[in-house]
């Protein structure tokens, strides 16, 4: 069974404020883990069926009619997620990349929706599963702290963060305010040496005297 995940809305600054609890954001793949009929099956955000794509999670101990949201991410060395592998481990069956499920949120729970529960209770029904694979990764967050996080992400030079309402419900297809991120963005200098008109195509030079087009 598929359900398309809640969406965040980007800000552009942290904030502390103690109802709100703050995530990692991870630089990975959305992932909806389902359970129904007593089989699990993996969707992306956008319904297609990827079950066969990530084996290591199909013998996930969870009861019949859990649906869980989280993102599948490859770790770096030093322990940052690592997006290019893993994309490689997502396109190509015979990458040797190891994958953790960081699962953020439970939807359904003994075949109900618990969606217009606060996730603050739902966060309580997430580690109620005791969710115990080596594969499996529960994100518990923290409450409040926007700031010194996101400076901390920043030192570690991690994607960013995600601000969540504690009372917030699970908003289905939704881009939410409830939901928000803050990306911790890389700025540099660059010389713009040429263009071209045809779809507006850019010619750039960095510093380090490399060049890309866009």
């Amino acid at each position: 069974m598929f359900v398309s995940p809640m969406l965040l809305h980007s800000i552009k600054e942290p904030f502390d404020d103690e109802n709100y609890i703050t995530e990692l954001k991870f630089d990975g793949i959305r992932l909806i883990l389902s359970k129904f009929d007593n089989q699990i099956k993996l969707y992306t955000r956008h319904n297609n069926e990827v079950t066969s794509k990530f084996p290591e999670l199909l013998d996930l101990d969870i009861p019949d009619g859990t649906i869980l949201d989280g993102e599948v991410i490859v770790s770096a060395p030093g322990g940052a997620p690592n997006f290019e592998a893993v994309m490689e481990r997502f396109m190509s069956k015979k990458s040797a990349h190891n994958i953790v499920y960081c699962v953020f949120d439970v939807i359904y729970k003994d075949g109900q929706s618990i969606a217009a529960k606060p996730l603050i209770e739902r966060k309580t029904v997430l580690n109620s599963l005791e969710l115990n694979h080596p594969n499996i990764f529960v994100i518990e967050g923290i409450q409040g702290n926007g700031l010194a996080y996101f400076n901390l992400a920043k030192e570690k030079n991690l994607e960013g963060i995600v601000l969540k309402k504690a009372d917030s419900p699970y908003e289905i297809n939704k881009r939410s305010h409830n939901w928000l991120k803050v990306i911790n963005y890389d700025y540099t200098e660059v010389l713009i040496t040429g263009y071209t008109k045809k779809d507006i195509k850019f010619l750039l030079s960095y510093p380090d005297g490399t060049a890309a087009g866009f």
